[in-house]
């Protein structure tokens, strides 16, 4: 009992280092000081690959960051795992699920009966909270990572699954992002390299259900889909719906009945290296990440936000979280009110979805997840370029 209480406290003192590396301003002033904090920072996020590009990336991101926190903005960031990544090596990595693409090719958003937005069913929502927080109301389950695996739409699908599952049922889950990343195959959804949301909730109706994480653990890459590991504890949909686009309206009464898969563009390097606060930076319009929306409210100085869970473990934001402006432009700020959706599970008002399978009554209502299992970011092939 001991040495199991010895290694829980070492692993969280492990978590809280990896989340907190510090420099001196004094380290900026020579290319010695720039080595020596290259070494620690490398030590501190156990990273053993070093070369002089890597350390050139590294030294260029720092003076970004330090030239950024020393301005007056509602945000700021941090020297995190990412730092010896290019922009454009991160959003290859961590953003490349093409949401935009495949959106394209899959035609224009609607409703379940061809009428665009036309069942929207909180659309007539009314006195909603100033603000909400899913995870005060235990309907979030911790942050996860993707590692180098363009598995975020996954990642952002589960969390709106596991979301309503915990307010229908009273039951905060984990369910499977790597059953949709092996099984979902069908249509637009490519695994690791990319897809969308809303037809992983269509799979989900289809297919007789998502599994525990417990029970199909994530691993990173894209595997044969494996029917024996989904088993009977499965949570089932009933249907699925898209928000009405560029409407944060309407987005912000979805976040106030249930949590929301979202998408966002990556570009800058305001995301990269994101620590706190509200970010109000440079993005972009066409989404290549998804995420969730667990939340949103309105920061002490008066600038509205959204809470959202990202997929790139506790180290990155406030321990995995970002809070993004609210209420700034049609699309949303990094174009995030443009393509959202949510499942829909034991709700009689909800519009029913064609593909849904007849209930079966002897599945299980309230499946126990009988273990948890954590995926730690892996380092990308690109340090090896």
């Amino acid at each position: 009992m001991e040495i199991n209480m010895f290694l829980s406290l070492l692993f969280s003192l492990i978590l809280g280092v990896a989340e907190s590396f510090h420099y001196h301003e004094k380290e900026l002033e020579t290319v010695e000081g720039f080595r020596g904090m290259y070494d620690r920072w490398r030590d501190h996020h156990s990273i053993d690959f070093q070369n002089d590009e890597r350390f050139n990336v590294f030294r260029s991101n720092v003076k970004r960051i330090h030239e950024s926190n020393k301005m007056d903005k509602p945000y700021k960031l941090k020297v995190n795992e990412f730092a010896d990544l290019t922009n454009l090596e991160f959003i290859n990595t961590y953003g490349n699920s093409r949401i935009s693409h495949f959106q394209a090719l899959r035609g224009p958003p609607g409703s379940i009966d061809g009428d665009p937005f036309a069942n929207f069913i909180y659309q007539n929502a009314t006195n909603l909270p100033p603000k909400v927080d899913w995870r005060e109301k235990n309907a979030v389950t911790d942050i996860k990572g993707q590692g180098g695996c363009g598995s975020c739409w996954a990642f952002a699908a589960v969390v709106a699954v596991e979301g309503i599952n915990a307010i229908r049922t009273g039951n905060l889950i984990k369910f499977s992002e790597q059953q949709l990343v092996d099984c979902d195959i069908d249509g637009h959804n490519k695994g690791c390299d990319g897809g969308l949301m809303e037809p992983a909730f269509t799979y989900i109706i289809k297919n007789g259900g998502l599994a525990t994480e417990a029970s199909y653990p994530y691993v990173g890459k894209k595997e044969t889909c494996d029917k024996a590991k989904i088993g009977k504890d499965v949570v089932k949909l009933d249907g699925r719906q898209n928000l009405p686009q560029n409407d944060e309206e309407a987005l912000m009464k979805a976040v106030a009945h249930q949590p929301v898969s979202a998408s966002i563009q990556l570009s800058g390097h305001g995301l990269q290296f994101y620590s706190e606060g509200v970010y109000t930076g440079d993005c972009g319009t066409e989404p290549n990440h998804g995420v969730g929306i667990v939340g949103y409210g309105v920061s002490p100085e008066g600038i509205k936000y959204w809470t959202v869970k990202n997929s790139w473990g506790p180290g990155w934001g406030e321990k995995g979280y970002i809070n993004l402006q609210r209420d700034v432009k049609k699309e949303g700020l990094c174009g995030i009110a443009m393509f959202s959706s949510i499942p829909l599970m034991n709700d009689p008002n909800a519009p029913k979805d064609p593909n849904a399978p007849k209930d079966d009554p002897n599945a299980p209502k309230d499946p126990k997840l009988r273990s948890t299992q954590r995926m730690q970011a892996i380092r990308t092939k690109l340090l090896e370029l």
